[in-house]
């Protein structure tokens, strides 16, 4: 096989239907590993998909002779699930990942480790975090991730791992299905059109940094393309919003197609960060990357595609 070959692994899912085009666009022999039957969302032509569990050993080690690149954006559970479970967070995500390191190290490919940039700071102690902040999740998810941010550090000094490691903040838009368990945006424009009320967890909800989903790939390819090995990077806005503000931002586009927002206010969790926004200059200045979508325009977008999705 000829040229730069990428496996995204967990790629049919929502980042990697922006991922995956920008990935073909820039030349790349591009296969996506899911486990669905069928990707999520609809994959460029050229594409090739495979269904599977990456902690396959059988599967996984002759994709990894066929790709020199690898992304990972495969991660079996939710914030929600992992706080019921802990146990079962830890176990479904920390071994296959593992075994993944040592067989990309021992391949001598490039990996970029899809983190979690709104749950490995936990509280933060000063706004927009930076990567050199403290890392103390709250939250089994958080811990989980950061645990595999180690490891894949591990493996870079032990093993040689070439390993760059995004930590997104959350990431909205066009292909993100509400009622999933994360997404903020998503659930609460679908929660409207249904004409069911937006659940707010405290009096304002949480603070936190949205990203337009299009943007955060365009970061990923930037850490990807021109990212220092082991290094680690925060891929954000930079400004924080709470909850009720991305409500009151998305009031007059759903009076538009004639919706009326209703809240329900109900007690904060304890596992939710209270404000979680992240300083992006370290991708900004090491690689070039700037977000290119504001927050108004990308939910009109979010707004549209739901539109369509709900019928």
């Amino acid at each position: 096989m000829t040229g730069l070959g990428c496996l995204v692994i967990g790629g049919g899912g929502l980042i990697g239907a922006h991922l995956v085009p920008k990935l073909v666009q820039s030349g790349r022999r591009v296969t996506v590993l899911g486990r669905g039957a069928t990707p999520a969302h609809l994959l460029p032509k050229g594409v090739t998909y495979i269904s599977g569990d990456f902690g396959n050993h059988d599967l996984i080690k002759p994709l990894l002779d066929a790709h020199n690149e690898i992304i990972q954006l495969a991660y079996a559970t939710v914030p929600n699930t992992s706080f019921d479970n802990p146990l079962a967070d830890l176990l479904q995500n920390l071994p296959p990942t593992l075994q993944l390191f040592s067989e990309v190290a021992a391949r001598g490919g490039k990996l970029v480790l899809v983190s979690s940039g709104g749950t490995v700071y936990g509280e933060a102690l000063f706004l927009p975090v930076s990567e050199t902040h403290l890392t103390q999740p709250i939250s089994p998810y958080g811990i989980t991730k950061l645990t595999l941010e180690k490891y894949a550090n591990l493996y870079s000094v032990t093993h040689g791992l070439k390993v760059i490691t995004v930590r997104p903040a959350n990431a909205y838009g066009e292909g993100q299905r509400p009622f999933a368990g994360q997404g903020f945006v998503a659930m609460a424009m679908a929660s409207v059109m249904m004409g069911k009320s937006v659940q707010i967890y405290g009096e304002y909800g949480v603070v936190r940094d949205y990203v337009y989903v299009g943007d955060l790939a365009g970061g990923i390819m930037a850490a990807l393309d021109c990212g220092q090995l082991g290094e680690t990077y925060n891929l954000g806005s930079g400004i924080g919003r709470s909850n009720r503000d991305v409500v009151d931002a998305m009031s007059s586009m759903m009076r538009e197609i004639g919706c009326v927002i209703s809240i329900n206010y109900v007690p904060a969790r304890i596992f939710d960060v209270q404000a979680n926004v992240l300083n992006s200059s370290k991708l900004i200045q090491g690689t070039g990357w700037v977000p290119q979508v504001d927050f108004e325009e990308g939910l009109l977008r979010t707004r549209e595609w739901l539109r369509s999705f709900l019928g």
